[in-house]
């Protein structure tokens, strides 16, 4: 991946803090309760003007800290624990939504086993530090987060994308007591308790710390009404700017009645919104050639398009992050139009130009995408589409960056992240001559985030006077306010939907049926009649 200059035109949430911007503490880094432009590979420099609202980041970043972590998993959980001490195992987890899954994972397995979640550092046995190693900024706080939790309790443990760089972290941190890779959830649990030996239940001959812990779905770290469903790990492309390949492997998708059973199961929880993720989404199953499996006594394939309408007849909210633009992507959109799937699509365009988009080694580059996307609004008119874009990448020249500023005027998007490219440690692009110097890539930037500050202005304009159905993560009791999304609107990285006048009937995870009186450059503003 790049190491980016962390910029993004609809912020979005990604891992890691420009060089212009400190190092947040880290014992607040997983989802802060102030929001911190330095998370992301495509964090929003604008979000430094303070007149600017905290919304649309550029690429995920799912940062949870001790606390953060601990708070969560109690609200999830679906019994306490044992009244006896059990051993208290403090977590950070940096990085995109594909790591926090895997955090999550974790900790519901570390529970199973019967610990608890600590709520500070000093009150753990032990912390277990996720790491993010997207770009040379991800690295740094991921370094500056296992030094913080080593001065902070003593006891680390170091998992995530950087433990492929178990050198880089003993040089720096010697006292770590062990480092894993990404997605390393067994040799996780199993540090954890070398260290820090499982619960002792001797004296009760009854205590299975299996037993009823927790609900089927495992313990999230999001609200209870969305939690993000990991389908597949890893990528079979070698982009040039990437370095996830060399972080978590080639395509892996698990297979389909594993995913239903997942998504059944958070359903049954009360999850309101399946947030699809993955490296690759829309090359689910090509691994497993398309394997048909058994759920619910109907075969399935492994394979996109089928798994898209399974969730479907779940009857909730499901959203499409990291969707390449394949051909069979069209067919998705069709049941979209036919309101039978959230009509959002996540798409990594990166570029326009096709010389860049050549030198990245993007899939499809050489797709006409504007007509791409002409034919999926006429299939479907509500369609929503974001995507995110790099800025100054090794060779773009002022005629290659506005061919990306003429393809946005057409293309229209609802949603854009964008990042400044600069160099990642081990990325193929580094090697490209005629890099484009720094004072250029932010100008280029800045120009671009102009541009599509304005479209997105403009396309919200048009929703005033409309009725939408919106989902409430948020009230302000205080002012009287629910803070909720529409389908256009994933959470923590696109825009919110202001209601004013709510009642206290009104809850956290509800749907509410509301009309647009006004709007801003990414938020919408509603009201409700009950």
């Amino acid at each position: 991946m790049p190491k980016t200059s962390t910029e993004s035109v609809n912020p979005t949430i990604t891992t890691s803090p420009s060089a212009s911007i400190a190092p947040k503490d880290t014992a607040t880094i997983f989802n802060p309760a102030k929001p911190n432009i330095a998370q992301d590979s495509q964090a929003d420099v604008s979000q430094t003007d303070s007149k600017q609202p905290y919304h649309h980041k550029a690429n995920h970043n799912q940062n949870r800290s001790v606390a953060q972590s601990s708070d969560v998993t109690t609200a999830n959980a679906t019994a306490t624990m044992p009244v006896s001490a059990a051993p208290k195992i403090g977590f950070v987890s940096l990085g995109c939504p594909k790591a926090l899954v895997d955090s999550e994972r974790i900790i519901t397995e570390l529970s199973r086993d019967g610990y608890q979640v600590a709520s500070d550092y000093e009150g753990a046995d032990l912390v277990v530090v996720n790491t993010c190693g997207f770009i040379e900024s991800a690295v740094q706080e991921s370094l500056d987060a296992i030094g913080e939790a080593i001065s902070k309790n003593g006891k680390v443990i170091v998992t995530g994308c950087l433990g492929k760089e178990a050198d880089k972290i003993r040089a720096m941190h010697p006292a770590v007591l062990a480092v894993t890779g990404a997605h390393a959830y067994d040799e996780v649990i199993t540090a954890v308790a070398q260290h820090v030996p499982k619960p002792n239940r001797s004296k009760d001959a009854n205590y299975d710390p299996k037993i009823d812990l927790i609900n089927e779905a495992g313990i999230k770290l999001t609200p209870s009404h969305y939690a993000y469903l990991k389908i597949s790990e890893g990528c079979n492309h070698r982009c040039t700017f990437c370095i996830i390949p060399s972080l978590r492997g080639d395509l892996d998708s698990r297979p389909i009645d594993n995913v239903m059973n997942e998504a059944l199961a958070l359903k049954n929880a009360g999850v309101k919104e399946l947030l699809i993720i993955s490296q690759d989404t829309s090359a689910y199953g090509l691994d497993l050639k398309y394997k048909t499996s058994f759920w619910n006594g109907m075969p399935l394939k492994s394979k996109f398009y089928d798994l898209c309408k399974a969730l479907n007849d779940l009857g909730i909210w499901v959203r499409l992050h990291y969707v390449y633009p394949y051909p069979h992507v069209d067919k998705v959109v069709e049941l979209m139009g036919e309101k039978k799937l959230l009509p959002y699509l996540d798409i990594p365009f990166q570029h326009a130009s096709h010389r860049i988009l050549k030198a990245m080694k993007r899939p499809a580059h050489s797709e006409n995408t504007l007509a791409r996307i002409k034919a999926w609004r006429e299939i479907c008119p509500d369609i929503v589409i974001r995507s995110t874009f790099v800025v100054g990448f090794p060779g773009e020249t002022e005629e290659d960056f506005q061919c990306l500023l003429d393809w946005l005027v057409e293309a229209r998007l609802d949603r854009v992240g964008a990042f400044t490219y600069s160099e990642v440690e081990g990325a193929v692009a580094n090697d490209l001559p005629d890099h484009v110097p720094e004072d250029v890539k932010k100008s280029r930037y800045e120009r671009l985030m102009t541009l599509q500050q304005d479209i997105s202005a403009q396309k919200l304009q048009e929703k005033i006077g409309k009725t939408l159905m919106v989902l409430v993560d948020e009230i302000d009791s205080e002012e009287g306010i629910a803070i909720c999304r529409s389908y256009a609107d994933a959470p923590e990285i696109d825009g919110h939907v202001y209601v004013d006048d709510i009642t206290a009937q009104v809850k956290v995870g509800q749907f509410l049926t509301v009309t647009i009186d006004d709007a801003s450059e990414y938020d919408l503003f509603g009201s409700y009649k009950g």
